[in-house]
């Protein structure tokens, strides 16, 4: 039998889940560790730790290099940027510049080792104007733009309910990539054909997979631009979903409040579940599953090419 191969471009490693806290309360020691190493178990070759805020970039950094000092190669990987909702960092306690120049530095660093593999993500928010306003957003994705030209990466982007204004930014800024993947995409067919236009691919998760109609969008994704992604420990395939049919492969987990070490736990998602998503999008498509896992893999590297 063929062997799926898996990559997962978008895991949340900071989250405190993987500390074994949730809602402000610790239920068991960090398994971090474990998380990646069920990955592994899993066929997942390769991860990417998708930064949100300076910090995060600062610490998947590292937490990239100590990986691959932990087991010997090199397959987690990490991307620099300021997600929408936490643009007002440039601004608080410091100046955009100053911060800028930050993110320069740890731009340079991880391009220079080899772990950093795209900028982002970036992009438009309206779900979630109470963290950021649009001004601030807007301002910050169109400068944050020109810093991954800057640098020449591939742009992991952020697009949720913008009506329109996200493909406006990338109609004016066209020049600043040539390369970029939508990030949890859930849009629908039509986004679908807008988005393509730019030369973009899809991240899918669970997240991109609730209803029917999101299904349609998955069905109308090009093949060539199909991506796969956890966005763990948030945006599992939940039983209510339309998408859950579809899904094999279901580890055993225990409640947060049973931990038992080697174990994943309930409603955690974990980059192991990125055979779930390939199951979903197979299953649906109605393609064989080893056969699309390489064209995936083949997308992911030319999207992502600091990972081949």
């Amino acid at each position: 039998m063929a062997r799926k191969r898996l990559i997962d471009i978008a895991v949340n490693i900071g989250d405190g889940m993987y500390k074994g806290k949730y809602h402000g309360k610790k239920y068991h020691e960090p398994d971090l560790e474990a998380v990646f190493d069920r990955a592994y178990a899993a066929g997942v070759e390769k991860m990417v730790a998708i930064a949100g805020s300076l910090k995060e970039s600062i610490h998947y950094l590292k937490a990239a290099e100590a990986e691959e000092k932990r087991i010997g190669e090199r397959r987690l990987f990490c991307t620099v940027g300021v997600h929408p909702t936490r643009c007002g960092e440039f601004e608080h306690n410091t100046t955009p510049e100053k911060h800028t120049e930050e993110l320069r530095k740890v731009l340079h660093e991880g391009i220079e080792k080899g772990y950093v593999v795209g900028y982002g993500e970036i992009g438009l928010d309206y779900d979630r104007t109470q963290f950021c306003d649009i001004p601030t957003q807007t301002k910050y994705f169109k400068q944050q733009l020109h810093l991954a030209k800057e640098f020449n990466l591939p742009i992991i982007f952020h697009d949720r309910n913008t009506a329109g204004d996200f493909e406006k930014i990338l109609e004016e800024r066209r020049d600043c990539f040539s390369l970029g993947v939508v990030h949890s995409f859930t849009g629908t067919v039509e986004e679908v054909k807008k988005l393509s236009d730019f030369g973009l691919a899809f991240g899918l998760n669970g997240c991109s997979f609730k209803t029917e109609d999101n299904l349609a969008a998955v069905a109308a994704i090009p093949r060539d631009r199909l991506i796969l992604e956890t966005d763990a420990p948030w945006c599992d395939i939940k039983r209510t979903h339309a998408s859950f049919k579809y899904v094999k492969t279901i580890p055993e987990e225990k409640k947060k409040e049973k931990f038992v070490e080697g174990f994943g736990v309930k409603s955690r998602n974990e980059p192991a579940k990125v055979e779930q998503v390939l199951e979903v999008v197979a299953g649906h498509r109605s393609e064989n599953e080893e056969e699309l896992s390489e064209v995936i893999f083949e997308n992911t590297i030319r999207f992502l090419p600091a990972l081949s």
